[in-house]
């Protein structure tokens, strides 16, 4: 039977239905044998995630998720790994010592307090688009409520979607209203997990915001500035405060398996460039998703990352409730090295929890090299 892990759970402190509790709880229930946590541009759950993990006997990991600048680098002018906007990446902060948890969130502090000015912004163009429908959209009262911490293009359209649920109170008048008023093309799939609304109440505005958030989001985004640290900036945080940096690879996309992604271009077309600049950048790992790519992109990621020498963290994004917490990839002997880099990580976490100094030295040719 294979040993099931996951890096990547987000948790009500970014966006996802999980307290970091009810997260650590449910991935235990799904068979998981560690858990991490990972919210964007916040580490504010990262102690109940650990008590939490501490009362059930499950061995946790936590860590940080945050788009960087990435403009003054190779690969600035590329469509690196964010779907919405060029020379911007998302990266991760793994192993976080417990020691410094508060100190990480210090330095996105000021981050999300920019990042709101940008989603008031986006809020208002919602508003251009659908106030001839009655519906109408603001931060303060509609969106920020919904959030822990961070507040994500996510938030928005969750509270776009409660807005459409309510003007459209039936399953069928919100996918009338999608496609013939909004103008959206829902795939098949898509269109019949909305319609199936009343038998899968938890689901169903979280299908209506994966609906928006595949055909939306260009026709409001507003880019990113202020918020985002520089790359070198952001790997310098993660080494003072004794973590692990890492790249999240994203690769082509063609069907979503959350069905809240386009089929889009990213990294594949110029991918030993990717890695010769991450290499230089000083990143320790890369992290990817077994079940979001074809085994050809994971063959070629896995052998990249042996020939440069980084560490691979492999965890699925969970942030809505139709995620399962099991990666099936896993039961594939090709992917037994990562679920044992699950567990060093883990290792490396509760290590550098005693003693940073002396886990950097015990671990350095394994993440640094």
């Amino acid at each position: 039977m294979a040993t099931y892990v996951n890096n990547h759970i987000h948790t009500i402190y970014s966006f996802s239905p999980y307290t970091p509790t009810t997260a650590v709880e449910a991935a235990a229930k799904a068979g998981l044998k560690t858990a991490g946590i990972m919210d964007h541009d916040s580490v504010g759950g990262a102690k109940e995630f650990i008590e939490a993990g501490k009362k059930i006997g499950m061995p946790v990991t936590v860590g940080v998720e945050c788009r960087v600048n990435m403009a003054n680098t190779k690969l600035c002018g590329k469509r690196i790994n964010n779907p919405d906007q060029i020379s911007v990446a998302y990266v991760a902060m793994h192993g976080i010592p417990h020691q410094n948890i508060d100190k990480v969130d210090a330095f996105f502090a000021p981050y999300r307090e920019k990042r709101n000015i940008r989603n008031a912004k986006m809020c208002q163009n919602i508003t251009e688009i659908t106030k001839a429908y009655g519906i109408t959209l603001d931060f303060e009262t509609d969106v920020k409520p919904l959030a822990t911490s961070t507040v994500t293009e996510r938030h928005i359209l969750f509270a776009l979607a409660k807005k459409i649920t309510s003007a459209y109170p039936t399953p069928e008048e919100a996918v009338d209203f999608i496609e013939n008023k909004m103008g959206i093309a829902l795939s098949a799939k898509v269109r019949e997990q909305i319609l199936n609304g009343r038998e899968t109440p938890d689901f169903y505005e979280y299908d209506i915001l994966g609906a928006l958030k595949g055909n939306m989001v260009e026709k409001f985004y507003v880019d990113a500035t202020d918020e985002l640290p520089d790359v070198t900036e952001f790997i310098k945080m993660v080494h003072e405060n004794g973590g692990v940096a890492a790249y999240a690879y994203l690769g082509d996309v063609g069907d979503s398996v959350t069905g809240d992604k386009k089929a889009q271009k990213f990294e594949d077309d110029y991918i030993d460039l990717l890695f010769e600049t991450i290499k230089e950048l000083g990143f320790d790992a890369v992290t990817f998703m077994p079940t979001r790519n074809t085994m050809e992109q994971l063959d070629k990621i896995m052998a990249l990352c042996d020939e440069h020498g980084f560490f691979q963290i492999s965890g699925e994004d969970i942030n809505t409730p139709r995620q399962s917490f099991i990666c099936k990839a896993y039961e594939n002997p090709k992917f037994d090295h990562l679920i044992k880099a699950a567990f060093t990580l883990i290792d490396y976490e509760n290590e550098a929890t005693e003693n940073i100094e002396a886990a950097q030295a015990k671990y350095s040719e394994m993440f640094r090299k």
